[in-house]
This record gives C-alpha cells, structure tokens and sequence, in this order.
C-alpha cells in the first residue's frame, strides 16, 4: 500500500482488539519513528502499553481506552513544534496504515498513566493511539474544494489532486479550518482561520496535499 492509498482507507478509529501489537510490527515502528525524530527534530515515542491513558469519562465513552498502544508527540519546544508533530505525525500514521494498523489522533491523554521521556526545553503536544481496530472507521463530512482553496489564476492538476488528499486529512472535530492557497507566482500557501489545535491540523494537511500532488511546498 502507498500512502497515497493510504490517504483513501485511513479513518479515525477509536475501538480496538485486546491484542498487543505484533513484534514485527513494532520494529518497523519504531525504526520510522527514529527517521522522523531526525527528520523533523522530534522526539515522538512509541509507548506499547498505553495503560490507562485514555482512562477519563470521555475517552472511555467512545472506546479509546481499549487502545494497546500510544504514540506520544513530543519536540523541541520551538514556535513550529504544533505544525511539525501533524506533518511528521502524520507520515507516522499513514506508515501505521500500511502495515494494517489503526490510529488516531487524541489532543488530551492521562500523561501520568503514560512512561515517556521530555527533555529540558521539549513540549508533550498530544498523542496518538495505535493498534488493532475493531473495524476500519468511516467517512465522515467535508468540506469542498471551493471551501478550502483560494486561486490566483488557474490552478494545475497537481494542485487540484493536493487539495483532494488534503480534504481527507483529520482534523480538530472535523472542521477543517485551513485554507490553501495557489499564488499567482504558481506557490502553494497554507493558511489556519485559528483555534484549537489548528497549528497541528495544519501540518497534517501539508503532509497530505504533498502527497497527493506530488510535489512539496
């Protein structure tokens, strides 16, 4: 699987088996993760025994406290740590997807349940759970193109297939508050109209209209 089909299949899941992540499956994790840290001066963690990270009303409502695992999303606490833990977290959960993982994006987790590592001058922002899904998730609404871009001109095909992969991103309750932009010096600029978490929507969205055009802004 690429992650460009990745893109299609992923969903948010949030119930999962009570089995533990194959060995396998772990190692190819982590050695990603290792890539991304290096990548994107990161310090995200795999933690295999999520514990009782999702332990509160909330969670327990919607079935997260089943997840076997975590990913927590830590980094040099910089102005862009928001933007760079959903653009490579993000390459992270599309990796997960091709090995037959789920996932999903928490913005709160029980960090005392949680073992994990911050250095001097690093930022916990938000966890990931990881595992094995009940079932697969589901589409859920979104918006249109013409919702989310603005254009200078006429825009390539490449930006339109940007925009398409960008559309299927997952962000803060759904609403997907960015805005693309295709400039008239033929640049791609991606804008938040702000609030909770958007920084990190953001950086998820860069990461999938990447992929889906092929080419990196």
């Amino acid at each position: 699987m690429t992650d460009k089909q990745a893109i299609l299949v992923r969903h948010s899941v949030r119930k999962y088996r009570s089995v533990r992540i194959a060995d396998d499956l772990v190692a190819q994790l982590k050695a990603k993760i290792d890539e991304l840290n290096a990548a994107g001066n990161l310090h995200l963690q795999f933690v295999e025994d999520a514990g009782k990270a999702y332990g509160n009303l909330i969670y327990r409502a919607v079935g997260l406290i089943s997840a076997p695992s975590i990913i927590v999303c830590v980094g040099e606490d910089t102005a862009d740590l928001d933007e760079r833990v959903g653009y490579y977290g993000e390459k992270l959960v599309l990796f997960a997807q091709t090995l037959g993982l789920n996932t999903c994006w928490t913005g709160t987790f029980n960090r005392k349940a949680v073992a994990f590592d911050v250095k001097p001058g690093e930022r916990v922002v938000l966890a990931i759970a990881i595992g094995y899904g009940v079932d697969q998730g589901k589409d859920r609404k979104s918006k249109t193109y013409e919702q989310v871009t603005e254009v200078s001109g006429t825009a390539p095909d490449w930006f339109k297939e940007g925009v398409k992969a960008a559309l299927l991103a997952p962000t803060a309750l759904n609403e997907q508050k960015f805005m693309i932009k295709y400039n008239a010096d033929e640049t791609v600029s991606l804008e938040t109209k702000g609030g909770g978490l958007t920084k990190v929507d953001l950086g998820i969205v860069k990461c999938h209209f990447e992929i889906g055009a092929d080419k990196q802004i």
